[in-house]
């Protein structure tokens, strides 16, 4: 497992989260990115989860009163699979990526058919 600091990984997050478009970002409603060291024990490889109602399934009444959705990514997890600094970098790209998709209602099976494996 590669080591990366704490801070230097939510860097690698914050890099990624400045990489998406304004015109994105602006849309992103009632999220916030949050990282933690490890995935659920129910799922101890995952790299990102997204918990929340996608912008796709809100209605005009969703917003009164609900909870930020939330956008995790998992530190221990991403490290295990890469094998550099750079390669931990690029798989936080497409992790942040990836979640933010399924935020605005994109599922897995679209991300894959637009390449986002």
């Amino acid at each position: 497992m590669i080591e990366l600091s704490r801070e230097a990984f939510e860097d690698a997050v914050a890099d990624a989260l400045d990489s998406i478009p304004p015109e994105l970002t602006r849309l992103m409603s009632n999220v916030v990115i949050l990282v933690e060291d490890e995935a659920p024990p129910e799922d101890p490889d995952l790299l990102g989860l997204y918990e929340g109602v996608p912008l796709t399934e809100r209605d005009g009444d969703w917003a009164a009163g609900a909870l930020p959705d939330r956008i995790t990514i998992f530190r221990n997890p991403t490290l295990a699979v890469c094998e550099s600094v750079e390669e931990v970098v690029e798989e936080v790209a497409v992790t942040v990526v990836h979640e933010i998709a399924h935020h605005f209602g994109i599922d897995d099976a679209r991300l894959h058919a637009l390449g986002w494996d």
